[in-house]
This record gives structure tokens, C-alpha cells and sequence, in this order.
């Protein structure tokens, strides 16, 4: 290698760690919004609604759905846009959703809130390629490290944002909540300031190197390993997002904790949902994808022990932090246990149809987290991590002894 290829190579390295700064910062910035939502928008559509309190949980399954439609418009928006352009357009959705959000809770137009969700949703589902976009951006060498830094990026954000939920929850009193969702255009705002000094590198049509025949989806959907790490992986995130959307509704309504207690509680449950990421995937390679997974199944069934144990804080907050830990070990892991079971071809219409079910899955939990707390109360919602969870791991224990037998 001569000077002028070590030259380049430097510059290149020291651009690709510029990114991965700016675009962490703009992680750290996007990602407050979504533990705000969490923490507070289950309760804001409570209070706006009448006798019937069922529905409390809709603004979030909005927030959920518009995810989806996020992670989906993004891809089409990096092509036609570039992807600095396209996560600036996604970070002015958040912030005119979170003006919106606040603009409803005024009006107390509970539909209007909802969409605003949407909205912020949507924002979110841009937001979640950054990481992408920092291992793209970066040099093989440093793929790993890039997504590092976006994954500490997503504990400040942990913080921040229900900081944000409890600072300004009163700023426009006597409306709850709208402040909080105000407090968040500024910061916004400033994430498109950040994103404007990126220099991505432009993105080249690549054509997915097959490793054999590319397979129809049908015969790839119906093998036993994407089955189970398809349905272990939904199934963790879809539980997480049902206690999580309920628990603020369970210590507020149901056991009279102040809002500011239960947003910390879900500080701390982000925070344990993106804490272990450093060390999961060294875990995976050193005891493979489907223990992982396991453990991570029996940390929610933990998660349900403590939740059942009381309705002190303590067992609020600790059934959190398990529930945060819980989905970590088991959607990372089954998301490497689909990941190994196509062949690189075949990725885009696995990913697609997998995304699909999850996502649809998850607004759907959301949904009914709010019906089933209104209905039958916070016990009951713990009661369904049992069935879900043991149904998991007689599929993780049978996939095991598939591989063992193939391995004999």
C-alpha cells in the first residue's frame, strides 16, 4: 500500500468516525422521543376519555403502527432524497407530531392525539435505520464499534426523554402532558441541525450475492428454525410492549403512584431494554443464538414473578427492569436465529414478511394492553407472560435437539 491509498484510507476513517459521532448524537437526540410516548401517552389518552376507558391505549398502538410505516417509507425516501435528506424529513415529522401531540391535548381531541402518534411513530421508524446508516457509512474494521456507539446513543435517550415527560408535564397546566410533548419540537429541531453536517456516502443499487437458489418464501417461512425464531422474537417484543404500555395505567390509575414515579419506571425499563446490546452478541457467539433466547424467556417469566409478587414501587420498577432485559436477550437473539436461517438473496422478502407480522403483532398488543388492564385489572396482564413464554421455550428446546441431531 502506498502513501496516497494510506492517505485515503485515513480520510476515509476519520469521515466515517465523524458520521458515526454526528449521527450517535442524532440517535441520542430522535430516540428520547418514543420512551416519552411510552411514558405518558397511555395516560394523556386516559384523561381525555369518558366512562370508557378502553381505548386509553390507542395513541400507542398508533405510535406502533406508524413505526411500521416508517420503517417501510424510509427506504423509498433514502432513494429518492439521499439518507441525510430522508432522517432530516423524519426528525421534522417528530417534531410537528410532538407539536400536534401538544396542540390535541389542549383541544382534548383524543382521535387528533392519536394520529399525532402516528406521527411520531413514523419519525421513529426512520430513526431506527441510523444504525444502519453508521455501519454503511463505516469501514469493515469499524461496522462494530459504529453500532456501539448508536446503541449507547439509545441509553441517553432512555434518559432523556422521560426527563423531558417530568420537567415540562405542567408547563402548559392546567393541561397535563401537552408541555411535555412541546418540550420535545425544540430538541426536535436540533437533530436536524446535527444531521445537516453528515457526508454520507451515496447509495449504490447492490445486487445481494446469492449462496445457491434462491428459495420461494413458502419453503424458507415454513422451515423450524425461521419459525422459531419468528415467533420467539415477536412474542418478546409483543410482550414487552403490552406490560410496558400498561404499567404507567397500573401505577397511576390503578395504585394512585404519582406520573413522575411511573415515567422513571420506564426510564429505567429502556435503559435495561438497550443496556445489555454490548455484551448479547458475545454471548450469542459464545453459547449460541438459542440459549440466549432462552434465558431471555425465562427473564420475563422473572419479570412476572416480581410483578406478581406486589404492588409496591419496587415491584413495579423491578418487573421493568426485568421486562427491559428480558426482550434484549430474546428479540436479539431469535433476530439472529432468523437471520441465520436465509441465504443473502433471499433477504428482502424474508425481512419484509417478517417485519410485517411483527409489527402488526406488537400494534395489536399495544392495543389490547389498554382493553385488558380496563377489563381485568394489572394481575391478569401478568398472567399472560406464562403460557406465551412456556409455548416459547418448548419451541427453543425443540429447535435445539433439531440442530443436535443434524450436527450427530
Amino acid at each position: 500500500m502506498d502513501a496516497t491509498t494510506g492517505a485515503g484510507l485515513d480520510g476515509q476513517f476519520s469521515t466515517a468516525k465523524r458520521n458515526v459521532g454526528l449521527l450517535a448524537v442524532a440517535q441520542a437526540i430522535l430516540g428520547s422521543a418514543p420512551p416519552l410516548a411510552f411514558a405518558v401517552g397511555g395516560l394523556a389518552g386516559f384523561q381525555m376519555l369518558g366512562a370508557d376507558k378502553s381505548l386509553s391505549t390507542a395513541p400507542l398502538t398508533g405510535f406502533n403502527i406508524g413505526v411500521a410505516v416508517g420503517a417501510i417509507v424510509v427506504a423509498a425516501a433514502s432513494r429518492i432524497l439521499g439518507r441525510r435528506e430522508s432522517f432530516m424529513v423524519g426528525a421534522l415529522m417528530g417534531a410537528l407530531g410532538s407539536a400536534l401531540a401538544a396542540f390535541s391535548l389542549i383541544q382534548s381531541n383524543f382521535w387528533l392525539f392519536a394520529f399525532s402518534l402516528l406521527l411520531m411513530g413514523i419519525s421513529g421508524g426512520f430513526t431506527q435505520k441510523i444504525r444502519f446508516a453508521a455501519a454503511d457509512a463505516s469501514p469493515s474494521f469499524y461496522k462494530g464499534k459504529a453500532i456501539s456507539w448508536i446503541l449507547a446513543a439509545g441509553i441517553i435517550s432512555a434518559i432523556v426523554g422521560p426527563q423531558i415527560a417530568i420537567w415540562f408535564k405542567d408547563a402548559l397546566a392546567p393541561v397535563t402532558f401537552a408541555g411535555a410533548f412541546l418540550g420535545m419540537v425544540p430538541l426536535l429541531l436540533c437533530a436536524i441541525g446535527v444531521l445537516f453536517f453528515l457526508k454520507l456516502p451515496s447509495l449504490a443499487d447492490k445486487k445481494a450475492e446469492a449462496s445457491g437458489p434462491v428459495r420461494p418464501l413458502r419453503e424458507i417461512v415454513m422451515t423450524q428454525r425461521f419459525m422459531t425464531g419468528m415467533i420467539c422474537g415477536i412474542s418478546s417484543y409483543a410482550l414487552m410492549t403490552f406490560m410496558m404500555t400498561g404499567a404507567p395505567l397500573a401505577m397511576v390509575i390503578g395504585c394512585g403512584f404519582s406520573s413522575d414515579l411511573a415515567t422513571l419506571g420506564i426510564q429505567w425499563h429502556v435503559i435495561a431494554m438497550f443496556a445489555p446490546s454490548f455484551f448479547t452478541g458475545m454471548l450469542i457467539t459464545r453459547f449460541g443464538a438459542e440459549k440466549v433466547v432462552a434465558g431471555g424467556l425465562l427473564i420475563l417469566m422473572a419479570c412476572a414473578v416480581v410483578a406478581h409478587m406486589g404492588i409496591a414501587l419496587w415491584n413495579f420498577w423491578g418487573a421493568l427492569v426485568l421486562l427491559g432485559i428480558g426482550w434484549n436477550f430474546g428479540f436479539i437473539g431469535a433476530t439472529a436465529i432468523v437471520a441465520s436461517s436465509y441465504r443473502p438473496a433471499e433477504a428482502d422478502k424474508v425481512q419484509g414478511f417478517h417485519d410485517i407480522i411483527l409489527f402488526s403483532t406488537v400494534a395489536l398488543s399495544s392495543f389490547s394492553s389498554g382493553k385488558v388492564f380496563t377489563a381485568f385489572g394489572w394481575s391478569v396482564m401478568n398472567l399472560v407472560i406464562w403460557p406465551i413464554t412456556i409455548a416459547c421455550l418448548l419451541l427453543v428446546v425443540l429447535q435445539l435437539r433439531a440442530a443436535a441431531r443434524k450436527a450427530a
